[in-house]
């Protein structure tokens, strides 16, 4: 449950820079924007790897 906090988290970071590349045309803020995605890409393959663990362990 920490990892998907995590995720949480990170989205409400981004949401700043994510509304000045939209709507101000900030593009270092698009920069900022692709890396926390990258980020939650990461973050969401880990959770995802870890459910998978999870169930397979519990169904054995």
């Amino acid at each position: 449950m920490k990892k998907f906090t995590e995720v949480k988290d990170l989205i409400a970071s981004l949401e700043g820079d994510a509304d000045k590349f939209y709507n101000k045309g900030n593009s270092a803020a698009g920069t900022r924007v692709r890396k926390g995605m990258q980020d939650l890409k990461n973050l969401a393959q880990a959770i995802r790897l870890e459910v998978q663990e999870s169930k397979n362990t519990a169904t054995k």
